[in-house]
């Protein structure tokens, strides 16, 4: 288990989005974020409040997330002398970084004299089978996106909560390091072998016979060359009732591939629906998530409406304006109840 609370490492970054599993832990998890590091050269902030390692310890700090991603996953000189320090000043390390922690011998050697713990998310548990697409019960929910980083997860997290409200059990099921450093589980799905994805999601998503849901958090883009394989298993894997297409409009390229544009709305969901139908013929498309988060407010209602008419589905940003309109048209094609009486 990681130990909480958590200090957030932003580092020198510079990059929104390269922070963004900082940013989700300080959304979605501020009762275990007591501050953040960031070098006086990194123009971002969480607005939490700014600490050393050794303040942060003295605040109750268990451990330093480090909560950046940058190209390829490595742990640079800067980031390797910033944990060093960190272990010192008495806090474990946490990281989602494809170059784990525990490979890099002066990081080992520390936490091993300083009785610290190194914790790599991103490290897949070693029993994961190879998929076999049999049916199996309970229902489930996949969000899908136009590209990587378009709001995935929080359309995910945010569904997750509004079915609960609603009296309706329902579990996030992560993917990715930022939710499984949220969850407190998950499968860090861009670390499986290829030929394990789809099962690996099937591990993560059993049976489930209590009428709840399973909320995947989706990965990548069927449209993205670099990701899309892990995009394709996740939805073989999933055996998905239900799509909600995740978009960024003010996106002008692939992210980090400036030669590729962006499919269009249509093109992506019905490619993402064929895939679908690998493993559930009756999937269906419930709704259209948009991160509005850079429009203005008037703007984005606008463009939420529009597109809404356009595509017959409720478009919403479910972390501006709520999930509601989707929870009633998922709630509606698979014929379940809005709610359901709690218990006295």
């Amino acid at each position: 288990m990681i130990a909480t609370p958590y200090l957030l490492y932003l580092g020198h970054s510079n990059d929104n989005v390269g922070i963004k599993t900082a940013r989700g832990l300080a959304v979605f998890r501020p009762d275990i974020c007591v501050g953040e590091f960031r070098h006086d050269d990194c123009g971002l902030t969480l607005d939490l409040p700014r600490m050393d390692f050794a303040m942060a310890r003295a605040a109750g700090a268990r451990t330093l997330v480090l909560g950046i991603a940058n190209a390829g996953g490595k742990l640079g000189a800067d980031l390797i002398e910033d944990a060093l320090a960190a272990l010192e000043s008495g806090l474990d390390i946490a990281s989602g970084l494809h170059h784990r922690l525990n490979d890099e011998p002066r990081l080992v050697e520390a936490a091993a004299r300083l009785g610290r713990q190194l914790h790599d998310v991103r490290k897949p548990r070693p029993d994961i089978p190879i998929g076999n697409g049999l049916p199996r019960e309970g229902k489930r929910l996949l969000t899908v996106g136009t590209d990587c980083s378009v709001g995935k997860m929080y359309t995910t997290l945010c569904l997750a909560r509004a079915l609960e409200k609603r009296g309706i059990a329902a579990d996030f099921r992560a993917t990715g390091q930022t939710g499984i450093l949220i969850a407190g589980s998950g499968v860090p799905l861009d670390a499986v072998v290829a030929d394990f994805i789809s099962g690996a999601i099937e591990q993560l998503s059993p049976p489930r016979t209590d009428g709840g849901w399973d909320l995947i958090e989706g990965q990548g883009s069927l449209f993205h060359p670099s990701f899309a394989g892990v995009s394709t298993g996740l939805l073989h894997g999933a055996q998905p009732d239900a799509l909600v297409l995740c978009h960024d409009p003010t996106r002008p390229h692939m992210r980090g591939l400036p030669h590729y544009q962006l499919p269009a709305l249509d093109e992506c969901l019905e490619a993402n629906l064929q895939v679908a139908r690998l493993t559930n013929a009756a999937v269906q498309a419930v709704g259209i998530a948009l991160n509005t988060s850079a429009l203005p407010e008037a703007q984005a209602y606008e463009l939420c409406a529009r597109t809404e008419e356009k595509f017959g589905l409720p478009c919403t940003d479910p972390y501006r304006m709520g999930v509601e309109p989707i929870l009633d048209r998922l709630l509606a094609a698979t014929g379940i109840p809005s709610t359901i009486a709690q218990p006295a």
